[in-house]
């Protein structure tokens, strides 16, 4: 059934957060179609050229002519009317078992049911971050947080990495109790957890997590850390990442095979001996261009997701339940969890030269410092 807002219904809806292109509102009415759940929607409409092949009233696709072309092998995705809808179908590209939890996402302009209600208790949001990316942003303080931490497979490790978020959460790790921000930065900010953020966190953990002052906090890391762990979401995230098996540096020359223009790559490169080393990529047949370039932008959407976590305590054991389980040894609780990837976004072909052109800004921003 399709829902309508009224402007009447703006002041039911309250900010949570944002990122670049899209923010995010949560539900404070007292609809029951709507408690317990938020509203992911555009900052501002697209405004593309109908000569690009956005949106015009001659072109039977929300995508561009090479768009079009690159994701050729699913029709119902070309001939999507808007890009929304395209990016609901992009999941077929996916490998099979990553596309089951990409069904879950929920997209712009539509409400991300089940993500809270009824697990409304405590909600962890964790958004993947490369690190030299923060030398890039010129951020305050960096975070100790390694990636390579996070998806090690090792327990500890991954701990580590949990715990360096809580330390420096910045925008990329936010908790909410009863749907409420009680740790993290809504769209920037929360550069560092100061002792007196750790000390409201720790008692607003009160009554959540059964344990002592001073106890509630690490106990709530390692149920983090058990419910990541035990999902198995990291080694399915991973496997899509690694579609990017030849970096940015080598899929921008894929790109200019696919779009027909002279490399710029290479024009910067400069000199016959540096832009030889990529003369095999310029050799390759249109569908082996192709495929780089879709698998990197399959990959660069990966890179960009947000995990969500919700909890919520367990107290009949003996009865059986679908959803996964953590049991705390130390507070003698079990919490049952759910998990979705959230913020998914079709890049554009187009983003390909602005990947090229920031990580080149990257790896010379790290160098320098």
């Amino acid at each position: 059934m399709e829902v309508v807002l009224e402007l009447k219904d703006a002041d039911d809806w309250i900010y949570r957060g944002e990122g670049a292109a899209n923010l995010v509102l949560a539900y404070s009415g007292s609809s029951p179609t709507f408690v317990g759940k938020v509203l992911r929607i555009q900052k501002a409409p697209r405004i593309e050229s109908p000569r690009n092949g956005y949106d015009s009233e001659d072109s039977h696709s929300a995508l561009t002519n090479d768009e079009c072309l690159l994701w050729r092998e699913t029709e119902d995705l070309v001939s999507a009317p808007t890009r929304e809808i395209a990016e609901q179908l992009i999941v077929s590209f996916c490998p099979r078992n990553f596309s089951r939890r990409l069904k879950r996402i929920s997209f712009p302009s539509v409400l991300l049911s089940e993500l809270m209600q009824p697990w409304s208790t405590l909600n962890v949001i964790l958004r993947f971050l490369c690190l030299i990316i923060q030398f890039f942003r010129m951020i305050s303080e960096i975070s100790e947080y390694n990636p390579l931490d996070l998806f090690s497979g090792s327990k500890d490790r991954m701990h580590k990495a949990i715990k360096a978020l809580f330390v420096t959460p910045q925008n990329n790790f936010r908790v909410f109790l009863n749907g409420s921000l009680i740790l993290g930065g809504l769209g920037g900010g929360a550069d560092s957890t100061s002792c007196m953020i750790g000390e409201a966190f720790e008692n607003v953990l009160n009554g959540v997590i059964q344990a002592d002052v001073g106890q509630r906090t690490s106990n709530f890391l390692h149920l983090v850390t058990e419910a990541i762990s035990g999902s198995g979401l990291l080694d399915q995230l991973l496997e899509v990442q690694k579609l990017d098996n030849i970096d940015i540096e080598g899929a921008i020359h894929a790109y200019y095979n696919l779009v027909c223009q002279p490399c710029i790559a290479c024009r910067d490169l400069g000199g016959e001996k540096l832009s030889a080393r990529y003369a095999n990529l310029h050799s390759m047949s249109s569908d082996e261009s192709l495929k780089i370039v879709r698998d990197y932008l399959i990959a660069a959407t990966a890179k960009d997701l947000s995990l969500m976590i919700s909890f919520r305590t367990r107290e009949d054991r003996d009865v059986e339940s679908p959803y996964n389980g953590v049991f705390l040894d130390s507070t003698n609780q079990r919490f049952e969890y759910k998990e979705s990837f959230i913020d998914l976004d079709m890049k554009p072909l187009k983003k390909m030269e602005l990947y090229y052109e920031r990580d080149q800004q990257i790896v010379n921003c790290y160098s320098q410092m």
